[in-house]
């Protein structure tokens, strides 16, 4: 995983998941509660300085990273799971080639 970035960044881009994954009605969720609460009680003030507040901001990374590729994971699913048999032509395609004419004008 790379570096963290700021702690904000990614209470944003995981709370944008989490709207990814439960539709509309995302702020009803317990998890959208438990995250925010979490950021909530780990924000770091002048009176101290926490080290768990690093290593939420650790674990808020880690999970972003898993919701981001289940849902990568689920288009490339939806896009590429076998339909059963194709044609050549249609597999052609889909990596990006072009099936060669017949001579005589056939295909």
């Amino acid at each position: 995983m790379a570096a963290l970035g700021a702690p904000l960044r990614t209470l944003r881009a995981l709370l944008r998941e989490l709207r990814h994954a439960a539709g509309r009605s995302y702020r009803d969720s317990p998890a959208y509660r438990h995250v925010l609460s979490a950021f909530r009680e780990h924000r770091v003030t002048s009176e101290k300085l926490c080290r768990a507040q690093q290593e939420l901001h650790f674990q808020a990374a880690t999970y972003l990273c898993l919701l981001r590729s289940v849902r990568e994971h689920e288009a490339l699913h939806r896009e590429y799971h076998g339909r059963g048999e194709r044609s050549p032509q249609e597999v052609a395609g889909l990596v990006g080639f072009r099936l060669p004419q017949q001579p005589g004008g056939k295909g």
